[in-house]
């Protein structure tokens, strides 16, 4: 507990606002991931592996139970969509196909979202998990929902990002996360900019598909 607590500790202040080690180191570490899934190289899922690690950590001491949850499942997706670009991608960044969902999976991946973000959000509020259940819920389950679509190597990854960013920024200022707030405009930055990347790759010849795994679904 003491490393956690030191993670936890006070880094700086920064325009009035405390930042803590846990929140500016994972959310860096979170930053990196980001821009290696722009370049389409493997090296993003051991890096936002490790992000979530470290912004558990975070989450937990400003009590937002949706905020664990979801570093944690950006924990196990990050070993399931490394897993997923290595099988597509033979280790190669050039041979990664990337696509457009098509219509029936980008229903799935809106009604799976809103069905995910009503019932953890319940669950929020009955069993206590955040002080914020709504906004809390969609970020975690949009999350989810982001990097399943990043693991199958969809463009609508990058704006499923954007969606939870929207609320992501107003939430963890309020929550005492001052960095994960202010490092959000250097996200929308490089989403922006890997949203470009993506949709320009799917204008090149079809390489081999990012494979799916059976009985996964969103």
């Amino acid at each position: 507990m003491g490393f956690v607590n030191d993670l936890n500790s006070q880094a700086f202040v920064l325009l009035g606002e405390h930042i803590k080690w846990s929140d500016m180191i994972g959310n860096l570490l979170g930053l990196a991931a980001l821009a290696l899934g722009w370049r389409r190289s493997l090296a993003t899922w051991p890096v936002q592996l490790l992000s979530g690690l470290v912004l558990v950590a975070a989450y937990a001491s400003a009590h937002l139970g949706g905020g664990v949850g979801k570093q944690v499942v950006v924990v196990v997706v990050s070993l399931w969509g490394w897993r997923q670009w290595q099988r597509g991608s033979g280790g190669s960044r050039d041979g990664l196909a990337v696509r457009f969902a098509g219509w029936g999976e980008r229903a799935a991946l809106v009604a799976g979202t809103a069905a995910g973000t009503v019932g953890t959000a319940l669950l929020f509020q009955h069993y206590n998990l955040s002080w914020a259940p709504w906004p809390d819920a969609y970020i975690f389950v949009g999350t989810l929902a982001a990097m399943v679509a990043q693991g199958r190597g969809w463009v609508e990854f990058w704006f499923a990002w954007l969606a939870v960013d929207v609320v992501g920024v107003p939430l963890a200022f309020h929550s005492g996360l001052a960095f994960s707030g202010l490092v959000y405009i250097v996200y929308f930055v490089l989403v922006v900019a890997g949203m470009r990347s993506w949709w320009l790759r799917t204008r090149t010849p079809q390489q081999p598909r990012v494979a799916a795994p059976k009985g996964v679904t969103v």
